[in-house]
């Protein structure tokens, strides 16, 4: 370390002794100063992210004062005190005076008490001690240093310039033309020097200041007021106003370590946007799908036919087989991607990528939540609209058998009700005309029921939206306006028959009674028919079970029917033998009813024929329920292995990701294995696949022997691979951050245990109070005072830039990795370009093909292109829009 010479340096420490011998300062120089030495002090405390407002105050505590020191010196200073009293405030100025004492500088009748008390003169010289030695003293041309070699300097810099002869640093540079001499001698494009009038100190020294301030990043540190308004303007103000100036326009780096930082930069940006666009583009592409897959799963408009709906399954399975799996591997890519591009732009010190808007990651799994919610919908919808289908053919078919039963039965009805026969009927006729007439009503209350079975069957139709409604309401309501004629019919008749019925007498009763019993006996058997050829839909081996039960409970009765039928038949025959026996002209019918006993027997013999074929129906249903059975059980007994499978794999990555041991390549490794034995896994999830597939084949919609559904099954399996992938990133990530920051296995090993430790709940993120004790074991100090909480606030800015409210443990590592590793930084190459453009201050496009390799160039051309031709020199680009075009707007 440099210390300072007393007889080299008396010379310009001279004016320090002026402090011990005034008892007041002038109130113009102090005014000047005060102003001068607040701008100067901000120009650097700025760079960490502070400022004063008033320099005796602001600086009384001691904190400020020494993070100025660090600043400027580019070293740590010893700890501060953090706390609120004199003894505090007065041990961390005392800590700042040794600190600059160290530097070998005098400090003459300043101590740490006048500070703390806000002394003005005292603080000014304390500044004013701090100016020389850290912006003056290393000042050195042609073998003179400190405030000759300054001096020097602007005398050589100003020579070729009329009217301008620098001798001192007061009365030399009141007219402003010295200040604006040197903007022009460095920067010609900034100033119209040949305008400039030497009458017209206000508009030169404004000119200066304001230029300096927009173009040069040298804040203003005086009024052209102050300096016009006094007779001799302070040396000391001017003095550190100057050397602004001096290291604004100097530079001691060579041009080829400049042009080696910029072209690493350039290549960083070059990589950086490629995986930006890459990005942009899976991103789009994928939201683009989900755009289009989702109205498709959305559509619910039904099919008619089962034969439709079917295909309608059959597309949805080829989605969830072929369309959709790649999807999954894109998005699990696209965070992976992500994720790394990150990690890249934090060791650039770049800021945080921010996709374009509705493609960040949150929004991609939104638009992912929303395919599988459409999805999960979808399936449901096509299950039960089948079912639905399945219902409606069913009971469509019915509707039709028993309207055809019924239409059968009524053909012919009106037509013999609206006969005359009785008008001209004998009395024996009369009678058996009533008594058929009693049958047929009989028969007619018989057909209620089938057709109140009717109008419901219609009505349920018409419910659950049957397509082909309208022809069934049509046949329905023809039914029961025939149904509603037919009674109208009947009860005229009845009417008609029993005004004549006293004139009448002579009945037949063995053919009333045959009537009457056959009737019952015949509605009983076309009952039993209609009951046999009804079809059925079971989902279980009860529920077949129960049909066969009520079948043979239906055999049961079949000999005491027989028993009736014979009875019925035994009537006819006595009544023939009657016919016979006396001659009876009855025309060989029974005038009661239309029921012959060829038809009883034939509908018998039909019954009969009947009974077997529903046997065979009964045990083929069997037989299938059977089968679904064994589906059932076969998909349950894979699943109850698989489902908790997947999850125990989910619990162990999860603790692999927190307990995780030696080094980060051993880690990866072990991992690889780990996702390697997760995805030979793969065929039982296929074979599972397969077993529902013939379960949904099967139309089998519930099964008892398991709690999983593939739904289930595959969800797991996704996020299983999905979490495999983002713990396999995170590891190659901390390997990055590791291999560019240079960090040890030891302190790698350190950062995880200390993570670790303070994740009470093992979920891999630290919540800010967390963070904040992790922070602290390891030496940081964070207070609860306002400065401690702005300190955790920035560090928080650093971990979580998107105001999530956790931190991860790459971002952990990014942040110690910053704190503890050396990088290039915008300073450093920004510093470098002022090097490449040298006193001119712009760098042209040849100068870079020159000092660039070819690729690189071009890029950085390309990038400056929109920049270019800002200022006067066509072609160039200043420090400004060089930052613009390197590092964009928001880093300015």
């Amino acid at each position: 370390m440099d210390h300072y010479d007393p007889q080299q340096t008396n010379d310009y420490m001279q004016p320090e002794e002026d402090w011990d011998r005034d008892l007041l300062l002038d109130p113009a120089w102090e005014k000047q100063q005060r102003k001068t030495f607040t701008a100067w002090c901000n120009s650097h405390l700025r760079k960490a992210g502070t400022q004063i407002e008033n320099i005796e105050e602001d600086f009384r505590d001691g904190l400020k004062l020494m993070l100025l020191l660090e600043v400027i010196s580019g070293e740590r200073l010893a700890k501060p005190e953090r706390g609120k009293m004199r003894v505090h405030k007065i041990s961390n100025v005392n800590k700042a005076l040794d600190f600059i004492a160290s530097k070998g500088v005098k400090l003459v009748s300043i101590g740490a008490e006048e500070i703390v008390d806000g002394n003005v003169k005292m603080t000014l010289g304390m500044i004013w001690t701090i100016i020389l030695r850290f912006a003056i003293q290393d000042i050195s041309v042609e073998e003179t240093s400190a405030k000759e070699g300054l001096l020097l300097w602007c005398q050589r810099k100003t020579a070729p310039y009329k009217n301008v002869n620098i001798q001192n640093f007061h009365i030399s540079w009141k007219d402003g033309l010295g200040f604006c001499a040197l903007i022009h001698r460095h920067r010609p494009e900034l100033i119209d020097y040949g305008k400039l009038r030497k009458d017209d100190p206000l508009t030169n020294l404004n000119t200066a200041f304001d230029v300096a301030e927009k173009y040069l990043d040298i804040p203003k540190m005086l009024d052209a007021e102050d300096i016009v308004g006094t007779a001799r303007p302070d040396e000391k103000a001017i003095m550190t106003y100057v050397s602004s100036f001096y290291h604004a326009f100097s530079g001691a780096q060579k041009a080829e370590t400049a042009a080696n930082r910029i072209c690493k930069v350039l290549a960083v940006n070059q990589e950086n946007e490629q995986l930006m666009e890459d990005y942009e583009k899976l991103a789009s592409d994928l939201l683009e799908w989900i755009r289009r897959t989702i109205p498709w799963l959305e559509n619910r408009a039904p099919e008619n036919t089962m034969q439709a709906m079917q295909q309608k399954l059959e597309d949805f399975r080829d989605y969830r087989r072929l369309h959709k799996p790649p999807k999954v591997q894109e998005k699990c890519q696209l965070e992976i991607n992500f994720n790394t591009l990150q990690t890249k732009l934090r060791l650039s010190n770049r800021p945080a990528f921010m996709p374009s808007e509705g493609k960040m990651v949150s929004d991609i799994n939104n638009a992912w939540g929303g395919l599988e919610q459409a999805e999960k919908g979808y399936e449901e919808w096509l299950l039960n609209e089948i079912r639905r289908l399945e219902r409606l053919d069913h009971l469509a078919e019915k509707f039709r058998q028993k309207a055809s039963i019924h239409e059968s039965w009524t053909d012919g009805k009106e037509a013999m009700l609206q006969q005359k026969d009785y008008e001209t009927a004998t009395l024996s006729e009369i009678k058996a005309l009533l008594k058929k007439h009693e049958a047929f009503e009989s028969d007619l209350a018989a057909h209620q029921d089938r057709v109140e079975q009717i109008a419901a069957i219609a009505q349920e139709l018409n419910e659950l939206d049957y397509y082909d409604s309208p022809s069934v309401n049509a046949r329905c309501q023809k039914i029961c306006d025939q149904w509603d004629n037919l009674g109208a019919l009947t009860q005229k008749r009845r009417e008609a028959l029993e005004r004549t019925e006293k004139l009448l007498e002579t009945i037949d009763q063995l053919y009333l009674e045959y009537a009457k019993r056959a009737a019952p006996f015949n509605n009983w058997m076309e009952g039993a028919m209609e009951d046999l050829q009804d079809t059925f839909i079971v989902h279980t081996i009860e529920e077949i079970q129960g049909l066969t039960t009520a079948h043979e409970q239906f055999k049961a009765t079949l000999p005491d029917a027989d028993k009736e039928r014979q009875a019925i038949l035994g009537i006819h025959n006595e009544v023939s033998k009657i016919v016979q026996t006396y001659h009876v002209n009855m025309a060989g019918t029974n005038p009661y009813t239309t029921i012959t006993p060829h038809e009883i027997n034939g509908k018998w013999e039909h019954v009969r024929q009947l009974v077997p074929r529903r046997d065979q129906a009964l045990m083929e249903e069997h037989a299938r329920q059977q089968q679904n059975e064994r589906l059932r059980k076969q998909f349950g007994a894979q699943a109850n292995v698989i489902g908790p499978w997947i999850q125990t794999k989910m619990e162990e990555i999860g603790r692999i990701s927190i307990e995780m041991h030696g080094t980060l390549e051993d880690q990866l490794n072990h991992l690889r294995q780990y996702e390697k034995s997760i995805v030979n896994y793969k065929p039982k999830i296929d074979q599972l696949e397969g077993d529902h597939q013939l379960i949904q084949e099967a139309l089998i919609f519930d099964n008892k022997h398991t709690n999983y559904t593939m739904e289930h099954i595959r969800v797991g399996w996704e996020q299983l691979l999905t979490t495999i992938a983002r713990t396999i990133n995170e590891v190659e990530n901390q390997i990055l951050t590791r291999d560019a920051k240079g960090i040890s296995q030891e302190q790698m090993n350190e950062f995880r245990a200390s993570f670790n430790h303070f994740d009470r709940d093992h979920s891999g993120t630290l919540g800010p109070e967390e963070f904040k004790a992790c922070l602290i074991s390891l030496g940081y100090d964070i207070g609860n005072d306002a400065q401690g909480e702005a300190e955790f606030a920035r560090i928080m800015s650093i971990v979580d830039p998107n105001r999530l409210g956790v931190v991860t443990f790459q971002a952990f590592i990014d942040f110690m990795s910053r704190e503890t590793a050396d990088t290039d930084t915008a300073d450093q190459v920004m510093a470098s370009f002022k090097i490449l453009a040298g006193d001119k201050n712009y760098i042209t496009v040849d100068e870079l093909r020159r000092e660039l390799p070819p690729d690189q160039a071009e890029y950085c051309i390309a990038r400056m292109a929109p920049y270019t031709g800002r200022d006067a020199v066509p072609g160039a680009l200043d420090y400004m829009s060089f930052s613009t075009a390197l590092y964009g707007e928001s880093d300015l």
